[in-house]
C-alpha cells in the first residue's frame, strides 16, 4: 500500500496536517488498514524532503500544517494515471503458511486449510453484510468505503476457492503417493452456499 501516495492525494484535496491526514484516510477507507500515526509523520518529512510537500507552520493549536506543492501534484497525477505494478507481490502470509505446512513432517495441511476456511467464509459474510446495511442506506460519502468493501469481498471469495484448491491437491498428492487418502468434509459453509447472500449485497 503506497502510503505516500495515499497522503499526496488528501493534501491535493487540501491542506492538512497529520492527524486529519490519518483521519481522513481511514474515513475513506473504512479504516480497513489503519495507519499508525509515526508513519504518517515519518512519509510527511520524506514528502518534503523531496520536494513534494511544504511547511506550512503551525496552525495555532501545535499542529504542523502541509500542502502539496507543483512536483507533489505531477507525482500524484501519474500515481492515479499507472496501473498498480505486480512486479513484486505483497507478501501473503496464508500462502506462506501452506507453502511452509506442505515441506515441514508432521504438520496437518488439511487441518490449517479448513480452519482457515471457517475464518474465511466468516469474514466472507460480515463484508457482504456491512455492505449490504451500507448500500441501503446510502449516502454518496459511502462510495468510496463500498468500493473497498466490494473489493475484501472478491478478494475473500477467492481466498476460499484457492483454499479448496489447495486441499484437492494435497488429496490427490496423498493418493498418488499409494495412501488412499479421501477428502474430508469441508468445515463451515462453502463459498457456493455463502454466493445467494453475495448476489443480494450486490443489488
Amino acid at each position: 500500500m503506497s502510503i505516500r501516495h495515499s497522503l499526496l492525494a488528501l493534501l491535493q484535496d487540501q491542506p492538512r496536517y497529520g492527524y486529519q491526514l490519518r483521519v481522513e484516510f481511514e474515513n475513506r477507507t473504512g479504516a480497513t488498514w489503519p495507519l499508525n500515526i509515526g508513519q504518517v509523520y515519518t512519509t510527511l518529512d520524506r514528502l518534503e524532503r523531496d520536494g513534494l510537500v511544504s511547511n506550512e507552520g503551525g496552525d495555532g493549536e501545535g499542529h504542523v500544517v502541509y500542502s502539496i506543492t507543483a512536483a507533489g501534484k505531477a507525482e500524484v497525477q501519474g500515481w492515479f494515471a499507472a496501473p498498480v505494478e505486480r512486479v513484486n507481490p505483497p507478501r501473503n502470509e496464508l500462502a506462506i503458511k501452506l507453502a511452509l505446512a506442505v515441506t515441514l513432517p508432521g504438520v496437518d495441511v488439511q487441518a490449517i486449510i479448513q480452519a482457515q476456511r471457517v475464518a474465511s467464509i466468516r469474514a466472507l459474510q460480515d463484508y457482504t453484510k456491512a455492505r449490504r446495511d451500507t448500500a441501503a442506506n446510502q449516502r454518496s460519502a459511502d462510495t468510496a468505503w463500498l468500493l473497498v468493501l466490494d473489493s475484501l469481498i472478491f478478494q475473500t471469495e477467492a481466498e476460499v476457492r484457492w483454499l479448496d484448491l489447495c486441499e484437492a491437491r494435497m488429496v490427490q498428492q496423498a493418493q498418488s503417493a499409494g495412501q488412499g487418502a479421501t477428502r474430508k468434509p469441508s468445515t463451515g459453509v462453502t463459498v457456493e452456499e455463502a454466493a445467494p447472500l453475495i448476489a443480494d449485497s450486490r443489488r
